[in-house]
């Protein structure tokens, strides 16, 4: 036998391949690959070291990582099979680029700085009986993270895996609502408890299929979806999910019955829109999402210049299917029209587009659009609500240059939204945020919100932004029902993290720092940003889990290096003092520099 010393170490292994890589690079050889290269460039790579991975080695359309934690390799999975679906919601089926990812904890031999032993090859193995966007883990891995984090899991029993002796039991990690289309073929046989349903007609409009042939009309199609959700939610006796939950499932071939389960609707209206020249056909369906049946179908043919009569019938024949004994006066309420000038509609339709990618360069393109709107229609109230609520987002990240002049238009955007506005509570509640948020008025933004909810009540758009006011004026357990509210209206909503952080931001300053932590950390999972790991930070200290607190800490510097106690207010709405003094100790605590 060989004297020799192996060296060997316990690991997590995570193998991750591209699902029918040879087939996208027989139809693209040098797209693909260059899509691939930025793939690891933009995502792959800076997830694995966000996470504390070390890559081992590329494949070309692959990869083998090692993790200390086997924690902090499904996390790394589950983020990067989230962005990954977001990516290629509007990208064709044959066309997507899908890793499918194993993981495996296990005794590893290392050697000229590469790495060998059954806990790589189980990983790889269990790599290639993931499904495409989807993440398998053994059984292993599955003990070592159970109740650390979460994620929910799906149990496949035994498998037995090419070149293992023995069968394993293998569990597959649910991805969530934003998981991959093509897992959508086979369905966890464990699901989610369907949310129970409103004690009236609940809805969910689904993003209508542009037809037209041009992917650069999407906007139009998402356009018609926007104002068919806002008008129905004009009505009371309606309970509407709101627009940022619903178009999760765009690009995606959807069961309704699923969908009515995730949503907590009983019914969901599916359409298509068709845009020629200067004509336009909407179609449109209302289904019964308990029994699949079709309770209504109807299809409108129009000029464009009719678009806005197009979509008030669409509302009012929905409206008439699922609550026969609304009265008349219900629906003609149903068709305000934001704005008479079509051209400025179309800009605000592309701004609307932008606003929903959360970049900065978006969030730019978005403002940029949202002016053009208002110059061609000066009264348009939403356009400058939205207008206000793009300068929100650039507080919130950090991607203010001027704070002065910022918080100087904030400000005038807000006061116009709402005196255009006065009866649009979206403009109500949009600039009713920006107005607390950015010009620390939380006062009148908080005027603002609640003429929105009178207006309104089931926008859950609305609810969200009273949550945050409520913050600023210490109104701790509004700020939780608010939120709870929203959240109920909109439950697969991408803004969901920011929901939870600011249910956590009220815990926190009520004392109830555990349950404070627990939605810190649900926020997080949600998505990593300054926002959510700034409040982690503060809770974790607070629980006395100091150094969950300094590594949370650490990450929100990441995002925003300048960061510190001294200029916190600039970064912060505006708190009681007591509540900033409580928030700013806590954030000292956890290691934010003075």
């Amino acid at each position: 036998m060989s004297s020799e010393h192996v060296e060997r170490r316990l690991a997590a292994i995570l193998a991750a391949d591209v699902a029918g890589s040879c087939r996208l690079i027989g139809i693209d050889e040098e797209g693909t690959l260059a899509q691939l290269k930025a793939l690891r460039k933009t995502l792959f790579d800076p997830k694995i070291a966000e996470h504390h991975g070390r890559i081992v080695k590329n494949t070309g359309d692959g990869a083998l990582v090692e993790f200390a934690s086997v924690v902090d390799a499904v996390r790394c999975a589950d983020e990067i099979q989230r962005s990954m679906a977001e990516q290629n919601t509007d990208v064709p089926q044959d066309m997507r680029i899908e890793f499918r990812i194993g993981i495996h904890v296990g005794d590893i031999i290392i050697a000229d700085d590469d790495i060998f032993g059954d806990g790589v090859n189980i990983a790889v193995r269990l790599e290639g009986i993931a499904e495409p966007g989807g993440v398998s883990i053994s059984d292993d891995a599955h003990r070592q993270i159970r109740g650390k984090i979460g994620i929910d899991y799906d149990d496949m029993g035994p498998q037995v895996l090419k070149n293992i002796a023995e069968p394993m039991r293998v569990w597959r990690v649910r991805i969530g609502p934003n998981f991959s289309p093509a897992m959508l073929t086979k369905p966890p046989i464990e699901t989610a408890l369907p949310l129970a349903l409103p004690d009236k007609p609940s809805i969910a409009v689904l993003p209508f299929t542009n037809m037209s042939g041009d992917p650069e009309q999407d906007y139009f199609a998402d356009g018609m979806v926007d104002d068919i959700i806002t008008a129905l939610s004009h009505f009371k006796a309606l309970f509407v999910i709101a627009r940022n939950s619903s178009f999760t499932y765009k690009g995606r071939a959807v069961d309704v019955k699923q969908v009515g389960r995730e949503l907590g609707v009983r019914y969901v209206l599916e359409g298509s829109v068709r845009k020629a020249a200067n004509r336009v056909r909407i179609t449109g369906q209302l289904v019964d999402t308990a029994t699949g049946a079709h309770l209504w179908a109807d299809r409108f043919d129009g000029g464009l210049d009719d678009i806005f009569d197009l979509q008030d019938k669409v509302t009012a024949s929905v409206v008439g299917a699922i609550a026969p004994k609304l009265e008349q006066a219900e629906i003609e309420r149903a068709k305000r029209k934001p704005t008479e000038s079509l051209d400025a509609y179309d800009y605000y339709l592309r701004g609307i587009a932008s606003v929903h990618l959360w970049t900065k360069e978006a969030n730019a393109e978005a403002l940029r659009l949202f002016y053009r709107a208002s110059e061609l229609d000066p009264d348009f109230a939403t356009a400058y609500g939205m207008a206000a609520w793009c300068y929100v987002w650039r507080k919130l990240n950090g991607w203010m240059m001027e704070p002065a002049q910022d918080i100087a238009e904030t400000k005038r955007l807000a006061e116009r939204a709402a005196a255009l506005g006065r009866d649009d509570a979206v403009a109500l509640s949009y600039g009713g945020c920006a107005l607390a948020y950015v010009a620390n008025d939380a006062e009148g933004g908080a005027a603002l919100v609640d003429r929105a909810l009178v207006l309104n009540p089931n926008l859950a758009a609305a609810w969200t932004a009273s949550g945050w006011v409520r913050t600023s004026l210490g109104e701790t357990d509004t700020v939780i029902e608010h939120m709870a509210h929203a959240m109920r209206l909109s439950p697969l909503d991408p803004l969901m993290f920011s929901m939870q952080a600011v249910t956590a931001i009220g815990h926190f300053f009520a004392g109830r720092y555990s349950d404070a932590a627990l939605w810190a950390e649900k926020a997080v999972r949600e998505q990593p940003s300054l926002i959510t790991l700034r409040v982690a930070a503060a809770s974790y200290a607070s629980a006395g889990r100091s150094e969950d607190a300094h590594q949370a800490i650490a990450r929100a510097l990441q995002f925003d290096p300048d960061m510190c106690v001294s200029n916190l207010k600039d970064r912060l709405m505006q708190f009681r003092p007591e509540h900033f003094a409580k928030y700013a100790d806590a954030l000292r605590k956890a290691g934010l520099p003075e």
